[in-house]
């Protein structure tokens, strides 16, 4: 199963885990495929380090590591304009060009969506309520 992580699931996983880091754990542990871009890779450098900076987190920048080798890295091809945050487009770009079947947000700007294509935009709760049985 590929799926898109939202940036906010990625920063609750790290610093704070529940549902984001179960989700975390199971892309690391090969259980499901996450894709990423360059640019959705390096939002999420930028914010854990912004978060570590401001001592919002005790951990390792390097925690990153094992989760990205562990991502699938793609260029993405599709323009996408209909977020009404235009910075969250590149979340359905992504999921759209890999061939995701969800996105995993906890970001309202996304969930209103809903569906994109068939890319169900959905809950880090609900995501492992339904699809990791947990």
């Amino acid at each position: 199963m590929r799926i898109v992580i939202d940036t906010n699931v990625l920063i609750s996983g790290v610093f704070f885990g529940g549902f984001p880091r179960k989700i975390l754990s199971a892309v690391v542990g090969q259980k499901i495929t996450a894709c990423a871009t360059a640019e959705i890779i390096s939002e999420y450098e930028e914010i854990v380090q912004e978060m570590i900076d401001e001592k919002q987190g005790h951990i390792n920048k390097a925690i990153l590591g094992p989760l990205i080798k562990a991502m699938e890295i793609i260029e993405p091809t599709t323009l996408v304009e209909i977020c009404r945050d235009p910075d969250d487009n590149k979340f359905l770009e992504c999921a759209r060009d890999s061939h995701a079947l969800y996105i995993v947000s906890g970001d309202k700007d996304l969930l209103v969506i809903k569906e994109y294509e068939n890319i169900q935009i959905v809950t880090a709760k609900n995501f492992c309520e339904q699809y990791l049985f947990i």
